[in-house]
Parts: structure tokens; C-alpha cells; sequence
């Protein structure tokens, strides 16, 4: 029997490991010998897990949740490690799979080691090169430590090779978000705020932010959001945001009416708002490779960006912190110039089955 045991540790985490959890549940009714764990790091009541995510995303809840909710992450990354040791000394584990590089993922990877297991990372050799940020630490140590890296693409595998993984451990099974995609495709649904906001399909845009750097910077914040709302013109700009981030985006829109702040959305509702807009403004790496996947012009505020793919052949462009240029490529949204655009190499949508198989391969 293989015991897996799948680590996530925030909500976006889920989203990239739910096709895992459906091919393995596949898998152990057709008679295989594999079984898994879902395990989360946070709490069981936590605020940013809408009640129908786990329905949504087609999967069950977390078999154990660590409890551990603080915003030291140094103090994090400790209290994750002891209640994982916990866990690791309480249930039979082959396999441990994290993903993406939170300090709740490298404590994980680093108990994981401690204890002799095989640590696979999922999304492996992402890299921004500046150092002085946390999670480069993190994406580092993770995958210095993992047994099995499992990359996105071509990028990501000359990365993990360049900085000493062995080419053998290093598997380029492809976009696993595309999976969650595609399997969701058909099972999106159209949010009430069509009908109360008088939306139409593909004559909108979505605004998302959340990085705290950009929320920190309110001057530079506001004169992006100025021309932002500006360079939309009549486009409707939806801002579903949480409250950390309408609290300081609400008093620096109050005089455009074309901005409109709503209720953060279930994942198949703003699934359907996205792939259905004009274009996206984001800072979130995982909104722009979804309007890669859907064709959608999407717009990242930031200078660098992890999945270059993109960029280079899907549909994101990067205009850093700039407003002058969120304004330029706001303009060519709305006139509808933009490039045109692919889908990179293995966003297939079948990269939970080779992940499966490969784990079978080496556990004969």
C-alpha cells in the first residue's frame, strides 16, 4: 500500500492539489493499493475557506487540519513543524507532496526529510531571483530538501537542474492548475451580480490585489487605481476583494463609478467571472495563468512574474508599479489590441495522472 500524504497550506494550495485527490480516490475504487491523507496546516474554522470550496473543487475536506493560524512566520514555521512531527508520528506515511513555497510548506518539507520520507514538491524550480524575498527562501530550501520535483514547464526544469537537482529527480509533468481548469470547465457558475449589476459577458474587467507590498505603498497604490479607472473608460471594473484589501482600495475609488467593490465569490463563480471578462488586472500569479488557459487578457501588477509562460506565449503582460503603464495596456484592453496567445507546453489538464504513475514507478 502507498501512503500519500498531500500538504496544503492556504487556500490557493487546495485549488493546485484537488486533481491529485481525485485521481488517487480514483485510483484506490479501481482497486490499486494507494491511499492518501489531506492535510491542512491552518484551522479547520478558517475564514478564507468558503463553506463550498471542497464541493467545488470536487473533493473532500481535509482529513486533519495542524490548527496553526499565526502572522510571525518564523513563530509559523515552528509550531507547524511540531504538529506535523505529531502527525507524521501518528499515521504510516510513504510520501509526503507539498506545493507552491509558503513557510508552512518548507516546515512541512523539512519534518518530512527529518523523518526519512520520500518529499515530493509539486511546482518545483519557480523562482523570482530576489533573494530578499521570504518565499525565494522558501522555494529554495523546499526544493534543496525534495526527493522528486515536479515542475511546471520548461523554465522551471532548467532551473531545478541549474542549481544541482539530479536530472533523474526532476519530472516536468506539466501545469497541474489546468487540471483543476478543465475539469471545472463545465461546471462553472454565472454569479447573481450579472443580473443586480447589469453585466454582459466579455464587456467587463476584474480587478484582484492582494499582495501586501502594493496595499503598504497607498500614494503609488492610488495613482495606479486612478489610472486604471480612467483608462477603462465606461468598462465596469468588479473588485471582488476581501477586507484587508477594500479597506484601503474603498477611499481611493470613491470618485470613479465605473470601480465596483463586491463580496469575494465561491471558486466556480469567480471561474465564471474571469473567464468571461474583457480582461483581468491582478497581482496574483494563479488568476493570470487561468486567463492564459482562457484566452483572456490579463494585465500583472508586478515587474517579474513566476511563470514566465505567460508572458512569453499566453496572454499576461507585466507592468510592475507603474500607472502610466497599467494605463498604456488598460487603453489597448479596452480597444481590444492585445498579442496573441497559446497555451504553453503539457497544460494538458492530465498532470495529476502522471504525478500518480511516477509515484507507482518508484514505489514498485
Amino acid at each position: 500500500m502507498l501512503n500519500i500524504c498531500i500538504v496544503a497550506g492556504a487556500r490557493p494550495n487546495f485549488i493546485k492539489v484537488a486533481p491529485l485527490v481525485r485521481i488517487i480516490i480514483k485510483a484506490k475504487a479501481e482497486g490499486r493499493a494507494v491511499d492518501y491523507h489531506l492535510v491542512y496546516t491552518g484551522a479547520e474554522n478558517d475564514p478564507t475557506l468558503e463553506p463550498s470550496l471542497f464541493e467545488d473543487l470536487g473533493i473532500p475536506h481535509p482529513d486533519v487540519c495542524l490548527g496553526v493560524d499565526c502572522v510571525n512566520l518564523n513563530e509559523l514555521t515552528g509550531r507547524v513543524m511540531s504538529e506535523f512531527e505529531k502527525y507524521l508520528d501518528a499515521n504510516r506515511t510513504d510520501v509526503v507532496i507539498v506545493v507552491d513555497d509558503l513557510a508552512s510548506t518548507m516546515a512541512v518539507a523539512i519534518v518530512a526529510k527529518k523523518h526519512g520520507l520520500t518529499l515530493a514538491h509539486l511546482v518545483a524550480g519557480t523562482r523570482s531571483f530576489d533573494i530578499n524575498m521570504p518565499k525565494e527562501i522558501n522555494r529554495l530550501v523546499i526544493d534543496g530538501l525534495s526527493d522528486l520535483l515536479f515542475t511546471a514547464g520548461i523554465g522551471s526544469t532548467s532551473t531545478a537542474t541549474r542549481e544541482g537537482a539530479e536530472l533523474a529527480n526532476v519530472y516536468m509533468v506539466g501545469n497541474i492548475l489546468m487540471d483543476t481548469l478543465r475539469f471545472n470547465r463545465s461546471r462553472l457558475v454565472r454569479p447573481s451580480l450579472f443580473d443586480t449589476l447589469q453585466l454582459k459577458e466579455h464587456d467587463y474587467i476584474v480587478f484582484t490585489l492582494n499582495r501586501k507590498a502594493l496595499l503598504a505603498d497607498r500614494d503609488n497604490l492610488g495613482r495606479m487605481l486612478t489610472s486604471l479607472c480612467r483608462a477603462a473608460g465606461d468598462v465596469k471594473i468588479i473588485a471582488p476583494l476581501r477586507n484587508g484589501a477594500e479597506e484601503v482600495v474603498l477611499p481611493l475609488v470613491k470618485d470613479f463609478d465605473n470601480f465596483i467593490i463586491v463580496k469575494p465569490l465561491s471558486y466556480l463563480e469567480f471561474g465564471y467571472l474571469t473567464a468571461n471578462a474583457k480582461g483581468i488586472v491582478t497581482d496574483s500569479g494563479n488568476v493570470a495563468e487561468e486567463a492564459t488557459f482562457n484566452g483572456v487578457p490579463c494585465i500583472t501588477l508586478n515587474s517579474y512574474t513566476e511563470h514566465i509562460e505567460t508572458v512569453k506565449c499566453g496572454s499576461n503582460v507585466l507592468v510592475g508599479e507603474d500607472a502610466g503603464k497599467l494605463a498604456d495596456a488598460v487603453s489597448d484592453m479596452v480597444m481590444g489590441r492585445w498579442k496573441q496567445c497559446s497555451l504553453p507546453d503539457r497544460w494538458d489538464g492530465r498532470t495529476a495522472e502522471r504525478i500518480l504513475q511516477i509515484l507507482f514507478n518508484i514505489n514498485k
